[in-house]
């Protein structure tokens, strides 16, 4: 009886050790794969990736997005590498923080060595603020980016200020007016960022227009700008992705479920042609 209570907790304690002993391999892994994207491009490899991640054993899911905890990771990284030395940012990520996303921007706008942004799947808002920075950035074919028109809210500063054009200052509340002045300075703030990074890929006539479109409320905050898209606004930008920048993202899994929302047999497949009967 000693026997089988002892083989219990014994069980007990590699069941609570397993999720974290796999963590740490994969974690491993990671480090590794990175080493050698780093060795085969000489570069310094960052990763900015953001999953939906679950809290502890309650699974309650997290968004993730960009934060000033994550600029300040990404800073210390450029921070840490010779400025001779390109940096290879991987960038996943809904958007975030406008403040976080300013300064990884910046602080790759100023790196001398090459920096070249890899989106393999999509870089919304911050995110795409963030690639604009880059000497080079490298989208699989399907990827998108997405405009910078800020949010009060939720609210588009672009629409606030239509509600003062549309509305007589008599129905209009005084709050909106104090949500509409705030607009109106985040609009011109956030064009005058894109545009010092647009300088980049374009002229200052360009780089105004550029701007003008990704800022100031042309589409939807959510719409999807494909390379094709990037590259008619002038930015140098292709679809030449490293096979292996796809292996390091495959390290980075979204928390599974009970049963997976998308399942296939991993690996090729080549056609073979009809079967004779």
């Amino acid at each position: 009886m000693e026997n089988l209570s002892q083989l219990f907790w014994v069980f007990i304690i590699i069941i609570a050790l397993t999720p974290y002993l796999q963590q740490q391999m994969l974690r491993s892994t990671r480090t590794r794969k990175m080493a050698d994207l780093e060795k085969a491009r000489g570069s310094r490899v960052i990763t900015l990736i953001h999953r939906q991640e679950a809290l502890n054993i309650l699974g309650v899911p997290l968004t993730r997005y960009i934060n000033i905890e994550d600029s300040e990771q990404v800073l210390t990284a450029i921070r840490m590498t010779d400025k001779k030395v390109p940096i290879d940012l991987i960038l996943h990520t809904p958007g975030g923080l406008v403040l976080a996303s300013e300064q990884i921007a910046e602080a790759l706008l100023r790196h001398p060595g090459k920096v070249t942004v890899f989106v393999p799947h999509y870089a919304m808002s911050g995110g795409t603020l963030v690639a604009l920075a880059a000497d080079e950035v490298v989208m699989d074919e399907n990827a998108v980016l997405g405009p910078l028109d800020p949010q009060l809210g939720q609210c588009p500063a672009a629409s606030l200020i239509k509600v003062l054009e549309k509305k007589e200052a008599k129905d209009i509340e005084d709050q909106t007016f104090i949500l509409a002045d705030v607009a109106g300075k985040a609009l011109r703030q956030i064009k005058v960022t894109v545009k010092n990074l647009l300088l980049k890929h374009m002229d200052d006539e360009q780089a105004d227009k550029t701007a003008e479109k990704l800022t100031q409320g042309t589409w939807t905050h959510d719409y999807p700008i494909d390379v094709r898209e990037m590259a008619g606004m002038g930015i140098n930008v292709n679809t030449d992705m490293p096979p292996d920048v796809y292996a390091l993202m495959s390290l980075f899994p979204q928390p599974r479920a009970a049963r997976p929302s998308v399942e296939y047999n991993p690996g090729p497949v080549y056609p073979s042609g009809p079967k004779e009967k």
